[in-house]
């Protein structure tokens, strides 16, 4: 029976998990690194960091495991950075990663003068400042030297395959959130390279997310002490996630309580959200997906707990909190880092609103996490407006492992919440990838249907519910505003 490697590229650390291929876990390991803020609003990270805490990660994962049953490595990545390569195959700049809020000007010329509906009709998407294309035309402008010197252009993940088998590759979920991608008819969208001043050449070879795109370089199968491992191209974090959570095919949905937070529908066919509030990308199983992302979420609480309590005890944090459910006239508006659905505001900040002074630290920690379940609730209304049905959703991430928060998500959405027996994540998802790449299982449905399983389910409380149905509507009218303000800051 063979063993697979699943690699969750994230933002703040690497997450690597040994999985057999009944989905059972047999090793972790996780290595964190730095995130850089250059300036206000920018953020950025050093490609070297991460493929260094990848090799170390898999040496410790692989400790006194059965090596030779290694069969495939695959990855869910953090998605949208811009990692790009001169001719020597050298990096040239720090990637500018998915939150970087520093596209402003490129985002509203895109929208605004190539023109939403232009856009859609080349991508299926609008612009959002974490894209990847604002940010070559951000590089273009301000660093024409370092845009001079590309020729490859990659997503993060991207680069550790890279690394790791010198393919030259991404998958279509990942490549979806570029806005390079003609994501109704999966090929790079010249029109849009045009627009970059790039050529497709420049741009990775695109697959499946299930397809082998090569194998482990010879001197790291000697490094590691592996053999012959397959490399499978994986896909971009919230749809690894996805599979990982069983979430595939049509009507299925995720919500993730990650670093960011995401909405997250599949379909079996195309899907564009007319509104252009969320997103519409490709699905790793083949299909495709609608999704909202909030670029903050259980940041927040970690924000709040860390920086502003400076407590490490989150349990203690929400003990008694429940009987305050649907209750609380404190609001959080949980835009630390600007937000993406369906607000697309690099300028909206965080706030706390409605505080008198009675207000408790308890009201104020429950605020912060309504306030990011009601802004989720924003793009499932989103959702629901073009049309969409969702009568249920799995629940994953790090803030899902909160009882309380999976008790607010139930009662603010109004549905079930499944949690499964194994939520790992992107690593865990990209293992499957990689056993479906590896002829473990012929479709992605087929590893789901044989590992996936679902813990128990929580479901509303119906008074708490129809009480969160009018702070949700407080709630929603806060951004409006404030917007202007916002601006001004």
């Amino acid at each position: 029976m063979g063993t697979y490697i699943g690699i969750d590229l994230g933002t703040s650390s690497v997450k690597l998990l040994l999985v057999s291929s009944n989905g059972r876990i047999l090793s972790e390991a996780a290595k964190s690194y730095n995130v850089c803020y250059p300036q206000p609003g920018w953020s950025e990270q050093s490609p070297e960091e991460w493929y260094t805490a990848v090799i170390s990660g898999i040496k410790e994962l692989l400790f006194g495991q059965d090596k030779s049953a290694v069969k495939g490595i695959s990855f869910g990545g953090q998605m949208h950075g811009l990692v790009i390569l001169n001719g020597q195959d050298e990096v040239i700049r720090p990637c500018i990663l998915w939150n970087d809020g520093r596209t402003e000007k490129q985002t509203d010329y895109l929208n605004g003068v190539i023109g939403r509906d232009k856009l859609a009709e080349y991508t299926g998407n609008i612009a959002f400042a974490g894209f990847t294309a604002p940010k070559l035309l951000w590089l273009k402008e301000n660093e024409p030297q370092n845009f001079a010197k590309i020729s490859k252009i990659m997503l993060p993940k991207d680069y550790i395959a890279y690394r790791l088998s010198g393919s030259f590759c991404t998958d279509y979920s990942d490549a979806s959130g570029t806005l390079l991608l003609d994501v109704k008819n999966r090929r790079w969208s010249r029109e849009m390279c045009d627009i970059c001043g790039i050529s497709v050449g420049q741009l990775p070879t695109l697959y499946e997310s299930y397809a082998v795109v090569g194998t482990l370089k010879s001197e790291l199968c000697k490094e590691l002490g592996l053999g012959d491992v397959k490399i499978i191209a994986g896909a971009g974090d919230n749809a690894a996630a996805a599979v990982g959570t069983g979430t595939a095919g049509e009507g299925g949905c995720t919500i993730s309580l990650g670093t960011s937070g995401t909405l997250f529908v599949s379909s079996c066919s195309y899907t564009q959200d007319k509104a252009n509030a969320l997103h519409s990308f490709c699905h790793a199983d083949g299909g495709y997906h609608l999704m909202g992302c909030i670029l903050s979420a259980a940041s927040c609480n970690g924000w709040w707990m860390d920086n502003i309590l400076c407590s490490g005890d989150y349990a203690a944090e929400q003990d008694g909190l429940e009987g305050l459910l649907g209750k609380n006239d404190v609001y959080f508006l949980p835009y630390l880092m600007g937000e993406r659905s369906p607000h697309n505001d690099v300028n909206a900040r965080g706030c706390f609103i409605g505080m008198r002074p009675d207000t408790t630290r308890k009201q104020m920690t429950l605020a912060v996490l309504e306030g990011v379940t009601f802004a989720l609730r924003d793009c499932l209304a989103a959702a629901q407006a073009g049309g969409v049905t969702v009568t249920k959703t799995k629940l994953c991430g790090g803030g899902a492992k909160s009882p309380l928060w999976q008790k607010i998500v139930a009662n603010v959405m109004g549905m079930p919440v499944e949690i499964v027996e194994t939520e790992q994540g992107p690593s865990y998802g990209g293992a499957m990838l990689a056993m479906v790449g590896c002829g473990e299982y012929k479709t992605v449905q087929d590893a789901i249907s044989a590992i996936v399983r679902v813990k128990h389910t929580i479901y509303p409380d119906k008074a708490v519910a129809e009480q969160y149905v009018g702070r949700y509507q407080a709630f929603k009218a806060l951004y409006p505003a404030l917007k202007d303000v916002f601006k001004k800051l």
